[in-house]
């Protein structure tokens, strides 16, 4: 089968940082499907992975958002079968999605929504699980049903909100739950994005949270931030948060802190702090890994019902090594805007 991999972890500009290879096609057993590949979407967990991590002995294959079809069940195999469309971010511990064929756990696999194309559900799986956790299982936002949502006193402050989790984050918080959304932007574009997807009032993060955000409760009556999604730069606002934030608050956070947190800076409110790592589940076996199915497929019906929009933002052709080494160069530049996409091979 058809695969692109590395050898030696180098500089993108290098021609052997990606190249084009042949491996044998897997074999489906125990829970696992076969899935033939139709389209991938690239994430900053690619490179960081690519520059970090060498191979021990042959070519690793990366590669964590895919769309594709069941073409093969291992035998104890009970949620999917040969021509179902699927989506899923996969498992760190293997072979990952830039390739012709993949194998993945059933666990963490959901059908993918039938209203978008291939390339548009591809942007999907890993943001939506990060968010899908960060929001229902660390932050312990109430859900409500789609489109009957009334309004609850939780008050969620999201720091860097127009980014790919943020971008995903904002849709679910508006889609079913009853929370004030208060989105962090600097830009007139991000702005406007952040709204779109769903935020009752915008902040600037380059400015101090805290005037801001008292300016909100007083002139628009709104009650004290119960939850904060620090998607990035959590050091830099780690000691406004605990200022800002609510008794018995909750912050959870997905970014790499530069430094350590003074996390007893929690202690008189009694706030909490969560860190979210959407492959915690895969790579340790959990004993609910199911629950990232359940939340894909749930994810699924609530894109198909129009409650949530793809955040595909450009698509870059084939899956081969020539376009994937330009889709890193792009990430690592930080000038990305939307889910970088490739489909076929």
């Amino acid at each position: 089968m058809k695969a692109i991999g590395y050898i030696k972890s180098l500089p993108i500009s290098d021609p052997e940082s990606l190249t084009d290879i042949e491996l044998p096609q897997p074999i489906a057993t125990g829970r696992d499907v076969l899935v033939k590949v139709k389209a991938i979407a690239v994430n900053p967990v690619d490179y960081k992975i690519r520059q970090r991590v060498s191979p021990e002995d042959d070519y690793k294959v990366i590669g964590w958002d895919a769309v594709g079809e069941v073409v093969a069940a291992g035998e104890a195999v009970t949620q999917f079968k040969p021509g179902d469309a699927v989506y899923y971010a996969g498992d760190l511990n293997r072979q990952g999605s830039n390739a012709e064929y993949q194998l993945v756990d059933e666990r963490i696999v959901g059908h993918k929504p039938k209203s978008l194309s291939d390339a548009d559900a591809a942007a999907l799986p890993l943001t939506t699980i990060t968010a899908w956790e960060l929001l229902f299982e660390h932050l312990d936002v109430k859900q409500q049903d789609p489109g009957r949502t009334n309004k609850s006193d939780e008050v969620i402050l999201v720091i860097g909100a127009a980014g790919g989790v943020g971008s995903i984050l904002l849709q679910l918080a508006k889609a079913i739950t009853g929370a004030t959304i208060i989105a962090t932007a600097s830009r007139e574009s991000s702005q406007a994005w952040v709204k779109k997807l769903g935020a009752d009032h915008v902040i600037d993060h380059t400015k101090p949270l805290q005037p801001q955000i008292e300016a909100l409760i007083e002139d628009k009556g709104i009650g004290q931030v119960t939850h904060i999604a620090s998607l990035n730069g959590t050091e830099s606002y780690f000691e406004s948060y605990t200022e800002l934030l609510a008794p018995f608050g909750k912050i959870a956070m997905i970014d790499d802190p530069g430094q350590p947190l003074d996390v007893m800076k929690l202690k008189p409110k009694s706030q909490s702090l969560h860190i979210e790592f959407m492959f915690a589940r895969s790579m340790f076996n959990a004993a609910d890994m199911d629950e990232q199915s359940k939340l894909l497929n749930r994810v699924a019906d609530l894109v198909d019902q129009g409650y949530i929009q793809t955040t595909s933002g450009k698509n870059l052709g084939t899956i081969n090594a020539e376009n994937l080494r330009a889709a890193h160069e792009e990430l690592e530049s930080g000038k990305a805007i939307g889910k970088i996409v490739l489909e076929g091979f």
